[in-house]
């Protein structure tokens, strides 16, 4: 009699399979590993039940609900896969447990100065680290980059002549091309020169440094942009979540569309444009990243105004 394999086993089948097809599933692959081994751990034999999914998915205490329906995601696909390969796999059925929008925080002109100038008043205040914060936070701001593209770029990835970014074996396994403003460009050139002569010959061929000339990590920057936060006084917002790293890159996707409404661009073709710079692998991504904001909604009723008055022939 053939022994069943484990939970786990078939986790790291499914791993392995997926990856084959050009997928990283870093995060998914930390939960698929994780009810593997819960599922053994219980004594779970054969295929996968709705009732061993969701004893998984609502296993962590104090979980948030976003945070269920994640796992939940995930162990759909996984159990989808399955059921191709033993027919017994039940696949679980949504239960309340739906991803639902986290509200970002969008920054004002003004906050990001200010987050700029917190960042370059670091210690210590000839270092290299205040450079480096205040270059990163402005890049993110300028660029909507993801935290984790910044903070992964070399110094071959940067032309500081031409002013274009390459962005390498990002997320979606995607690469582009991110073209800079003349003013991020002249920063880009000022932490470059002083990057050199602080560390001549580093070890890292990353682009933006530690102190010690090491790459940046990423929690050391969550760490970092948490303690500028509480500076600030940016500790909790009115919906009570504080502003995140991530919320630049809403706030720059927001700011580029207000913009180009402002300027009377059709927007309806330069959406096309923005989901090619953000670096998404679906306008869908985009319109994910947009929130109306008080300007945004003053464009939008102005429009409707205009829109209402031509259809009712100026009637008011």
């Amino acid at each position: 009699m053939t022994k069943s394999k484990s939970m786990l086993n078939q986790a790291e089948e499914f791993l392995a399979f997926r990856r084959q097809l050009g997928s990283k599933l870093r995060a998914d692959g930390y939960l698929l590993r994780e009810f593997g081994r819960y599922a053994d751990k219980v004594g779970h034999k054969g295929a996968i039940t709705a009732e061993i999914a969701f004893r998984w998915v609502r296993w962590p205490p104090k979980a948030t609900p976003n945070y269920l329906a994640r796992r939940f995601q995930v162990i759909c696909g996984f159990a989808r896969h399955q059921a191709s390969i033993d027919p017994k796999t039940e696949i679980p059925t949504a239960a309340g447990l739906k991803l639902r929008r986290i509200q970002p925080h969008i920054y004002t002109e003004q906050q990001i100065t200010n987050l700029l100038a917190a960042a370059a008043a670091l210690s210590p205040s000839d270092g290299l680290r205040p450079r480096t914060y205040h270059t990163l936070f402005g890049l993110l701001a300028s660029t909507g980059m993801r935290v984790g593209e910044a903070i992964r770029l070399q110094r071959d990835d940067v032309n500081l002549e031409q002013g274009i970014l390459r962005i390498s074996n990002a997320k979606f396994s995607k690469s582009r091309h991110v073209p800079v403003h003349s003013s991020t460009l002249q920063v880009l050139r000022h932490y470059a020169e002083f990057r050199d002569r602080y560390h001549p010959a580093p070890e890292s061929a990353m682009f933006l440094l530690s102190e010690c000339g090491t790459p940046l990590n990423g929690d050391t920057v969550r760490g970092t942009f948490e303690q500028l936060r509480e500076r600030l006084g940016w500790a909790c917002s009115i919906d009570g979540r504080a502003p995140r790293i991530h919320d630049l890159r809403h706030t720059f996707a927001c700011r580029r569309l207000l913009q180009w409404y402002r300027e009377k661009i059709d927007v309806d073709h330069a959406i096309l444009a923005l989901s090619t710079y953000l670096g998404h692998s679906a306008i869908a991504c985009t319109y994910w990243y947009l929130t109306g904001i008080p300007e945004l909604f003053a464009i939008c009723a102005d429009r409707f105004q205009q829109f209402a008055g031509t259809k009712l022939g100026g009637v008011s």
